[in-house]
C-alpha cells in the first residue's frame, strides 16, 4: 500500500521470448519435468505483484462459471516463466483475494491442483465494525481505501487511489466483477454513508479531488485498527511505520482517557429540562 504504483499493460511477446531465451542460455539445463530452476535472477517486488495481480484477476473471472480452477491453467495462462515461484504467487493471490475481495481460496482436495473461491464467512477482525449491511469484499475495500488515507497523512488524492488500486485491477471506469461500479462505490456510497469525506481540491488543473475520512469511520473503527489491517496486508509490524504508530496510539490513549465531567450546573442558574 506504500509503494508507488507500477507501469500498467505487460510486456510484449518479443520481450518475453528474449529474457526467456537469455534465461535459457544461462541457466544449467534442467530434467524435463522438473520445477524451473531460480536461475532466471531473482524479480523485483514490482514484477511479482503485477503477475499476483494478473493471477487474483484470472482467478475472479474463472470463479464466474463456478468450476474448480486447475493448477496447470495457471501456470499456462499467467505464471509463464515465473514458475519457480509459483507457490509464492498463489500465496499472495491467495491473501490479496481474502484481504480485499473477501473471498478463501481453498484446493479442493489434498493434492488435486484444483482450487475454488469461497465467501468468507467473517470478515477480518479490524473491519467487523466497518462491515454492518455491506459484503466483505465492499468492507475490504472501504479498509483499503481507508489505509490510504491514513498512510498518505489523512488525505489522499482520488488520482492516487485510482493509481493505486489500479494495481488490484479495479479502474475507475470499468465494471468490476465483485464490486460492480468502483468510482460510485467510494465516491457516491461510501461518501453517503459518511464512511469517507469527497472534497475538490481548489486552484488544481485538470480537477482534482481529495479523500478523507468521514464521521462514521471516526465513530466505528481507528486509526490503530486500520494500521494494523494495512500492516498484515504487507505481512509487516504497525510499528515499521513509526508516524502512523504515534499518531494512532495517541488516539488510543486519548479515547482511553476517561472524558472530562461536564461542568456541574450553578443552583442558581436556569434550569433544564
Amino acid at each position: 500500500m506504500l509503494q508507488r504504483p507500477r507501469p500498467r499493460g505487460r510486456p510484449s511477446g518479443q520481450a518475453e521470448r528474449e529474457k526467456a531465451g537469455r534465461a535459457a542460455e544461462e541457466a544449467p539445463s534442467t530434467p524435463r519435468g522438473a520445477e524451473a530452476s531460480p536461475g532466471a535472477g531473482p524479480r523485483s517486488q514490482k514484477q511479482l505483484e503485477l503477475k499476483v495481480a494478473e493471477l487474483v484477476q484470472f482467478l475472479l473471472i474463472k470463479d464466474q462459471k463456478k468450476i474448480p480452477i486447475k493448477r496447470s491453467d495457471m501456470l499456462k495462462h499467467v505464471v509463464g516463466d515465473y514458475r519457480d515461484v509459483f507457490p509464492e504467487l498463489l500465496r499472495r493471490a491467495a491473501e490479496r483475494l481474502h484481504y480485499v475481495f473477501g473471498y478463501r481460496l481453498l484446493e479442493l482436495e489434498p493434492k488435486s491442483n484444483a482450487y475454488i473461491l469461497v465467501n468468507g464467512l467473517e470478515p477480518v477482525e479490524e473491519d467487523a465494525e466497518l462491515r454492518g449491511d455491506q459484503g466483505t469484499a465492499t468492507s475490504g475495500l472501504l479498509m483499503i481505501v481507508l489505509g490510504l488515507v491514513f498512510m498518505r497523512g489523512n488525505a489522499v488524492k482520488e488520482t492516487e487511489v485510482w493509481d493505486f488500486l489500479r494495481r488490484l485491477g479495479v479502474h475507475p471506469a470499468r465494471k468490476h466483477l465483485v464490486f460492480g461500479d468502483p468510482k460510485k462505490l467510494i465516491t457516491e456510497d461510501f461518501v453517503r454513508q459518511r464512511y469517507l469525506d469527497y472534497r475538490r481540491i481548489p486552484h488544481t488543473d485538470p480537477v482534482d479531488y481529495e479523500l478523507q475520512w468521514g464521521p462514521r469511520t471516526r465513530l466505528e473503527t481507528s486509526k490503530m485498527k486500520v494500521l494494523t489491517f494495512v500492516a498484515r496486508v504487507h505481512k509487516q509490524d504497525p510499528r515499521d511505520w513509526p508516524a502512523q504508530y504515534s499518531e494512532a496510539l495517541a488516539e488510543q490513549e486519548a479515547r482511553a482517557r476517561p472524558q472530562a465531567a461536564a461542568p456541574a450546573q450553578g443552583t442558581g442558574g436556569k434550569g433544564t429540562c
